[in-house]
């Protein structure tokens, strides 16, 4: 699979049946060589420029199923969300 094909399908929680929106991004681990987390913008960003700032981080465990067209996720944490800010903080300064 593509990353291009994940991004087109749509992300949906099974805990309340939420759709969360499309994967913008992925987050890798480059040691082990696996996909940590998928990113999911916040609904306040138009186009993906204007908006707080702030993901929707579902580390890859949480996904239950990948579907021809959707994403199925078990996301019951409500603190999911990271913002632009925390990850400048957390990535090193070269």
């Amino acid at each position: 699979m593509k990353i291009s094909d994940f991004q087109t399908k749509d992300v949906v929680n099974i805990v309340d049946g939420k759709k969360l929106g499309q994967i913008s991004d992925l987050e890798l681990d480059l040691r082990a060589g696996r996909i940590d987390s998928i990113v999911v913008p916040n609904y306040t960003k138009f186009f993906g420029m204007f908006g707080s700032g702030a993901d929707l981080i579902i580390p890859w465990r949480n996904i239950v199923k990948i579907g021809a067209d959707v994403v199925l996720v078990r996301l019951e944490e409500s603190k999911a969300y990271k913002s632009e800010d925390d990850d400048l903080q957390t990535k090193p300064q070269l």
